[in-house]
């Protein structure tokens, strides 16, 4: 059964991708050409495409008046990054079933991805019921005991109950209310649900309003929003990916279970690649889509070009941020392999747990306290801004405390006087300040600090890594080292000129290829760049999510005595 090709994009679930589609009828002319995102490609009735992935480019807006469409509102144009903050409203459509939730709505790892329903009707599970009104948040999607189902929490009395519902739970679900506010690319990567249009509110008001936008002046009121894609496809007998909008009049109809679908180039991500046996390396790919960037290699990897994936492996790489006062810090993971080096710069920290934390025995830790602190002991060290103290150990302590005696932590350190020194104790509950005297003048490889010293650390290139074209971190008035992570990289080299190769990311570059019957002409790698590689804010704050996940953090400070 034919379709228009918006109407079937937007009820098509990701999950059942790839799907072969045939072109049917459209108002363009025979053989028309169109040229999308600089792609130039031809479509005519009976041409078949094979539709690899979407995403949304652009939202229709409608102003809005109780819930329905303005008689007078005529249909506007939002780029994704249009500003404003906006609240979501609750759908009023019920869904039938857990399933229509799972497959129509973004359920996911971030804050994004845990949409509210309730139910209209108390659900009775075997050892909980969920009553009717009770918000049901969804947490993500998994097979439990051989059934598909939503991990769910409900919080009842202030206590939060784990729960699972199959995705074959049928009932009357209700979008809760959404008290949080999302700028318009989340909703349009999380809050639009498939083959539903999505009503939102403006929270903010647009402080940059001009003539040219598309908004009235001084709107306050309710937008509804129609996503248009961005659908990825593969023709037959090209060796490039295709983009075409969804809104494009044409119809389609659907032909997948009735098509050879190995008949069309199999597109690959890094991620593809990367699942394949280490048996399988290396192999010759061409690329049917690079990536954006000027960046070496990414500049190097454009459409067409062949090259050869040497082995997949994990890899050591130091998450590092420039050091500055205001917000426009930028991100880097460095290689082990980066042959500059590093001088150190004083770091701050703002409790005394936090000097025990990082104490070194091969070095007394210096510091100047940048805040005063009143002791409530007698026996303890009151602190004034400007005192000097090396830092000793972690002891403990009797003080008086309600009358009695108690044994506390502190930290032992020497106040540094003019012409002596003198032992004193700190609470290692105490909230001060305190920075770090550098006196050490030596110049370190970035794997010396990783095994010296605990991370995060300060430093500032002293010695650039001369095998780089363009050493971004020289430039850097200062950068600290934050963590170290291991992530997954695929070595790769130029096909027709392999005098060096490249270690490219599997997670965070977008790109396709297909693989190639070629042979590969050296089984060894050439020599290996180093790259340092600049990271968006988004992939920094990821990268230390699912660190933060995998490691345990430090105790708590102990508290301070009431």
């Amino acid at each position: 059964m034919a379709s228009t090709l918006q109407k079937f994009i937007h009820s098509l679930d990701l999950r059942a991708l790839p799907r072969v589609l045939q072109i049917q009828s459209g108002i363009y002319c025979q053989d028309s050409i169109y040229e999308m995102f600089g792609n130039e490609f031809s479509l005519s009735t009976e041409d078949v495409i094979k539709v690899i992935g979407f995403k949304i480019n652009k939202l229709i807006a409608s102003i809005c008046e109780n819930n329905e469409v303005s008689q007078l509102s005529a249909k506007v144009e939002l780029p994704l990054n249009f500003p404003g903050l906006y609240k979501v409203v609750a759908d009023k459509t019920p869904y039938v079933s857990i399933e229509e939730i799972a497959r129509t709505v973004s359920i996911g790892p971030t804050r994004f991805g845990h949409p509210s329903f309730y139910s209209a009707k108390d659900i009775k599970l075997e050892n909980f019921t969920i009553k009717h009104d009770e918000q049901i948040t969804f947490n993500s999607v998994e097979e439990v005991h051989g059934i598909m189902a939503v991990n769910c929490v409900v919080v009842r009395n202030n206590q939060s109950h784990s729960l699972t519902l199959p995705l074959s739970q049928e009932g009357e679900f209700y979008e809760c209310e959404d008290d949080q506010i999302y700028t318009l690319k989340e909703i349009a990567e999380w809050k639009i649900p498939k083959g539903r249009n999505r009503i939102v509110k403006l929270s903010t008001a647009l402080h940059m309003w001009d003539s040219s936008s598309p908004l009235p002046e001084n709107f306050d009121g309710c937008l509804i929003l129609m996503p248009v894609y961005k659908v990825q496809a593969v023709m037959k007998f090209r060796k490039d990916i295709i983009h075409i909008l969804s809104d494009l009049d044409v119809e389609v109809k659907d032909v997948t279970d009735h098509y050879d679908i190995s008949s069309f180039l199999q597109p690959l991500s890094l991620e593809d690649i990367f699942e394949r046996t280490s048996k399988e390396f290396p192999m010759v790919a061409q690329i049917m889509e690079g990536p954006s960037g000027n960046q070496k290699p990414y500049n190097l990897l454009s459409t067409g070009k062949e090259i050869v994936i040497y082995k997949k492996y994990q890899a050591a790489r130091v998450l590092a941020s420039e050091m500055r006062s205001d917000s426009s810090k930028r991100h880097y993971l460095i290689p082990m392999s980066y042959k500059g080096k590093f001088k150190r710069r004083p770091r701050e920290f703002p409790t005394a747990y936090d000097l025990e934390i990082v104490r070194n025995e091969k070095e007394h830790l210096h510091v100047v306290a940048t805040k005063a602190f009143t002791s409530p002991h007698e026996e303890l060290f009151s602190v004034s801004v400007g005192d000097q103290f090396l830092v000793q150990q972690c002891q403990t302590s009797e003080v008086l405390y309600e009358g009695g005696k108690k044994l506390i932590d502190v930290l032992a350190c020497e106040q540094i006087l003019s012409d002596s020194y003198k032992k004193v104790l700190l609470p290692m509950y105490m909230e001060g300040g305190f920075v770090e005297v550098v006196h050490d003048k030596k110049q370190y490889h970035l794997s010396e600090i990783c095994k010296e010293f605990h991370l995060p650390f300060n430093v500032k290139v002293s010695v650039r890594d001369l095998s780089i074209e363009k050493d971004v971190l020289a430039a850097a008035p200062g950068l600290q080292f934050e963590e170290e992570i291991t992530d997954s990289y695929l070595l790769i080299s130029s096909a027709s000129s392999p005098v060096e190769s490249w270690e490219i990311p599997v997670y965070r570059l977008n790109m396709l290829v297909h693989l190639l019957s070629k042979d590969v002409q050296t089984v060894a790698p050439p020599v290996t760049r180093t790259t340092v590689e600049e990271v968006s804010e988004e992939e920094y704050y990821m990268l230390r999510r699912y660190e933060n996940l995998t490691i345990h953090p430090p105790p708590r400070p102990p508290k301070k005595p009431t």
